[in-house]
């Protein structure tokens, strides 16, 4: 009787556990469709931005220091583009502030170390900029054997990224490029696929030459610029970097939601396997029990009559 009782208090909370897991699946289900939406929607404007700001590039001469002032580091473009030796890394991480999404979290810190070690061995630094709690926790412990720096978190981030948000990453990460703390800007995010699939990639923003080849295959005509060079790059350079971070922010939720969606549905799988598993243990369990008091009812009946 304890046994079976055992194996029906497992089945009640396995089915209790289904019924979560269920319900986180059709939640991600629901979020994912518009969160894919909203990258497919994203991908052109980025890509078409970044298009525009190597063509602008193109058409003017050199950008040297000047003495102007900026309102805020991330406008002081003639620091930003330019090209330097590089000491130190600048990564933005992004990662989830929640569980349960299968590998996501751990493919990225994974990869972010993986990444890190290849760079000491190339003797440079690396100072990490971490969107997710999930991230932080992960990453914070492997300070002292991966000998890295968390410069900058955030932990408070809504699920929904916002072009506000984007700003302020790359805001810190302009500031600390500018104050020579970093000499490149790189990204860690996952690259949407479809509603099962996603990749870990590493994005370069910062130094320009590391990736404007992508872009200069490209006849670029010659460009008009109006009031003049100075005041479209002081409001286009902060533009191309928030909006690659934000496009990164993007791919990365409609990731870790399919992520969730993928782990979710197993966990209901799983759950259903071992609750018709113990259902079949319970009823051997319940039929010998039957079968053992019909002997003992059949054992005391033949004594009584002897």
């Amino acid at each position: 009787m304890a046994n079976l009782k055992k194996i029906k208090t497992r089945i009640n909370s396995i089915i209790s556990t289904q019924k979560i897991t269920r319900a986180m699946k059709m939640v991600a289900s629901a979020k994912v469709k518009k969160f894919e939406n909203k990258v497919k929607a994203s991908r052109p404007f980025t890509y078409e931005l970044e298009k525009v700001f190597y063509r602008l590039l193109h058409s003017i001469p050199e950008v040297e220091a000047a003495e102007t002032h900026f309102k805020e580091p991330i406008n002081n473009y003639p620091v930003l583009l330019q090209n330097r030796d590089i000491k130190t890394v600048g990564m933005l991480i992004i990662t989830s502030n929640k569980g349960l999404s299968g590998a996501f979290n751990a493919n990225l810190v994974r990869y972010t170390l993986k990444t890190i070690k290849e760079y000491h061995e190339q003797n440079k630094k690396c100072e990490l900029f971490i969107i997710g709690q999930k991230g932080y926790n992960a990453l914070k412990r492997a300070i002292e054997e991966y000998d890295f720096k968390i410069t900058q978190t955030y932990l408070n981030f809504s699920e929904t990224p916002t072009s506000s948000q984007a700003r302020l990453a790359a805001s810190d990460m302009a500031k600390a490029f500018i104050n020579g703390d970093i000499d490149s800007m790189e990204i860690i995010t996952t690259r949407f696929r479809n509603m099962m699939s996603y990749s870990v990639e590493k994005w370069d923003i910062l130094p320009l030459d590391e990736i404007e080849e992508d872009y200069t295959k490209e006849e670029f005509s010659d460009m008009e610029i109006e009031p003049n060079i100075s005041a479209m790059l002081s409001e286009i350079v902060p533009l191309f970097i928030s909006s690659i971070i934000f496009q990164a922010m993007l791919e990365s939720i409609a990731s870790e939601l399919a992520s969730r969606m993928t782990a979710m549905s197993a966990a209901c799988n799983n759950a259903e396997e071992m609750i018709q598993k113990l259902t079949v243990d319970y009823n051997k369990a319940r039929q010998a029990m039957i079968t053992q008091e019909i002997t003992e009812i059949v054992g005391g009946s033949t004594a009584i009559n002897k």
